[in-house]
């Protein structure tokens, strides 16, 4: 009723090919996508309201960013009037990236990324207000 199947699906010629990562490779990835993000909110929040802790914070967001992959890629800060909105939701996602990357950071048992991140995120907790939990 139907023909046997004479070659490899696509799906299994796909997989032959296909260069995998392993599980602590996509996780560097991932923390240092969420410290990069992380970085770049820093940066601009520094732009807007300098202060020596947002300065060291982006040294060592830095410095954490270089040791999982590569140089940490930088964009330059918007010249915007600092609004308190703005500031604040700045402050917000600031205080997400760097939950999240307590998470990844905790699950792969990396300390130093742990550290720098939980700093930040108690210092944007602190800023909005909220109790660090």
């Amino acid at each position: 009723m139907y023909e046997p199947i004479r070659s490899q699906s696509v799906h299994a010629l796909a997989e032959a090919d296909f260069p995998h990562r392993t599980r602590e490779e996509e996780l560097d990835i991932r923390l240092a996508g969420h410290l990069t993000a992380l970085l770049t909110v820093t940066d601009e929040l520094r732009a807007i309201t300098p202060g020596d802790e947002l300065d060291e914070a982006a040294e060592e967001l830095a410095a954490q960013i270089t040791r999982l992959r590569a140089e940490p890629l930088r964009a330059a800060p918007t010249t915007r009037v600092a609004e308190a909105a703005h500031i604040d939701s700045l402050h917000h996602r600031a205080h997400t990236l760097a939950g999240h990357a307590v998470v990844i950071a905790t699950y792969r048992a990396d300390e130093p990324a742990l550290v720098v991140a939980g700093r930040c995120r108690d210092f944007h907790a602190s800023a909005l207000g909220l109790t660090a939990a």
